[in-house]
């Protein structure tokens, strides 16, 4: 491939990576790039460096500056270890490593490890797979300073990533997020990198950290007599291929569940997910092979969680005997309320309870808890931020329940990241509990919007790629705040928060107060009956997301339908006057 054809800036990246102290199939494969003369893939490896980012790294594997591999991960990896040691200096510092089951997972959570222990930095490191929310846990129980996670969630197979915690056990937030960004950019030469370990200095850790954190799950169960009587509740589980097989199996039989039937084929470890198109249980095809093991099986309900076991599918039956996927919002909804009324039951409520959620998720959440006389927290999209309230609120009120419209759960103060694997039991207890009430998990969702509102939400993700499609982003958003629609769907607009400008304005007098969050890119949308449009581009894709609710008054079971077609003829109009 002829130089003249790329970018002067990407070659200049390629001249240095084929002639400087990089290891040599690294070379190799970048030789191999050039040769098949594939320009848009070689531009894309080579034109920007990896950005680590207030969650860490996420790319495509492969050789180059803007892609995951050994030296990427490693400059993240010693810029880390540079903040910690500069924050904690004179003291023991400890982390820890994990890694999901992607392809090229285990190698780069050695190379983590190596490079903390080049530093002086003591190295707690699960040799084999194991999930997210156990590295979380793992942190706090061993009092250590940070941790790693090697894994891209549910990105496809070509993916990998790397994300950093601090010693809550939460994602970094600011500032310590931005400060150790900071130390990475720092890294100007891979001769800064400390890749020969210091043996001494990493600890392997395994099955005794599993044993201590499922005794501590296990504590948060409500329900044992219920699971007790109905113990042979027929459970279908997929780890679709990842880490929540490692753990996920043990708990339900530790909550006291004996008929556990598991999708074997996906319970093949395997970073290639062969039997899905994507390892996401958002998406209904990943849960294909569930469903129909649940069918052949008469079962209860289906679990699913993605690679790293930090999130959940949950599929029931309705009251036509048909499985339906529930969507993040109906789970957690049903969740909270199992969690709000088993906790009243037991006499638990004393007003000093929290739970939390954030802005985008279902506001049924808000009305739930507020009939308990338990305060809910809103915070940003992301469950660091749900974490950060946990840490800040430590000691001060006992933290119920908590999520995310995008399956991601927590029950229980064990951790301070979303837990795919209490999740799984805590779906399995409710259904042993509505069960053992003569109910079902879709009944308990009916009656619940009988007693608080139908809510219903939907997601829309609208994609708009390259430099013309980020603008295109910029651009709707700005129309947005600059000309607010005064109705959507034939409802006034009564509110409109911009947690951007860190200002709330009253649509009806002009009037305006401050909002207590930090600032993010996103605009919510009030309406008089009590509905919301949120609209967030993506902080990691080419997107800009519309998370919309709306919600009536459903007075009986037999009006289900009807209300269902209202709502979504309402969604569907006030969308078109946002021009979606």
């Amino acid at each position: 491939m002829s130089n003249s054809l790329l970018d002067v800036n990407v070659q200049n990246k390629i001249n240095t990576w084929l002639t400087g102290n990089y290891d040599s199939n690294t070379k190799m494969e970048i030789q191999d790039l050039l040769n098949e003369g594939n320009i848009g893939e070689i531009t894309d490896a080579f034109y920007r460096d990896l950005e680590f980012g207030t969650g860490g790294l996420r790319g495509i594997m492969g050789a180059g500056s803007n892609r995951v591999n050994k030296y990427t991960l490693g400059a993240a990896t010693q810029g880390l270890s540079n903040y910690l040691l500069r924050i904690y200096a004179g003291q023991q510092i400890k982390v820890v490593i994990a890694h999901d089951n992607r392809n090229n997972s285990d190698v780069f959570a050695q190379i983590v490890a190596n490079v903390f222990s080049a530093n002086g930095i003591f190295v707690y490191f699960f040799k084999g797979l194991r999930p997210t929310p156990e590295l979380s846990f793992a942190i706090r129980y061993l009092g250590c300073k940070s941790g790693v996670m090697l894994t891209a969630s549910h990105n496809p197979k070509e993916y990998n990533g790397y994300k950093a915690y601090g010693s809550d056990g939460g994602q970094l937030v600011a500032p310590h997020d931005e400060a150790v960004m900071e130390e990475v950019s720092k890294i100007s030469n891979i001769s800064e990198i400390k890749f020969e370990p210091i043996i001494e200095n990493i600890q392997s850790v395994g099955i005794e950290i599993d044993k201590l954190y499922l005794e501590t799950i296990i504590k948060s169960s409500m329900s044992r007599d219920a699971i007790r009587r109905q113990n042979d509740l027929k459970i279908v589980f997929t780890p679709i291929h990842g880490t929540g097989g490692v753990l996920i199996p043990d708990a339900l039989r530790k909550f006291g569940f004996t008929n556990i039937i598991t999708v074997e084929e996906q319970m093949v470890v395997d970073g290639n997910f062969p039997t899905v198109i994507y390892p996401n249980p958002e998406e209904a095809e990943a849960l294909s092979m569930a469903i129909s093991k649940a069918r052949e099986t008469d079962a209860d309900i289906v679990l699913a969680t993605d690679p790293d076991a930090d999130r959940v599918g949950l599929a029931i039956k309705n009251d036509k005997n048909v499985f339906i996927l529930l969507n993040g919002n109906q789970a957690l909804s049903l969740l909270v309320r199992y969690m709000l009324d088993t906790w009243e039951k037991s006499g638990k409520l004393d007003g000093n309870q929290y739970v939390v959620k954030t802005i985008v998720t279902s506001y049924i959440i808000d009305k739930m808890a507020a009939a308990k006389g338990v305060e809910c927290y809103n915070s940003l999209t992301g469950f660091k931020f749900i974490g950060e309230i946990m840490t800040r609120m430590e000691d001060k009120k006992t933290f119920i329940v908590g999520g995310e419209e995008s399956y991601g759960y927590l029950v229980g103060e064990h951790a301070r990241d979303k837990d795919a694997v209490i999740s799984c039991a805590m779906f399995a207890e409710m259904a042993a509990y509505y069960k053992d009430m003569g109910s079902s998990l879709y009944d308990a969702m009916v009656n619940m919007y009988i007693e608080y509102g139908f809510y219903k939400e939907k997601l829309i993700s609208l994609t708009k790629k390259g430099k013309s499609g980020a603008e295109e982003i910029k651009q709707m958003m700005e129309n947005y705040r600059n000309d607010t629609p005064l109705n959507l769907g034939g409802v006034k607009v009564i509110m409109l928060k911009d947690y951007k400008t860190g200002i709330s304005k009253n649509m009806l007098n002009g009037e305006t107060e401050k909002i207590d969050l930090p600032s993010s890119n996103v605009l919510q949308f009030f309406t008089s009956d009590g509905c919301i449009i949120s609209a967030r581009p993506s902080g990691t894709e080419p997107k800009i997301k519309f998370y919309c609710s709306v919600n009536a008054p459903l007075p009986n079971r037999d009006a289900f339908d009807e209300i269902d077609k209202m709502l979504d003829s309402k969604l569907n109009g006030m969308l078109k006057d946002l021009g979606i």
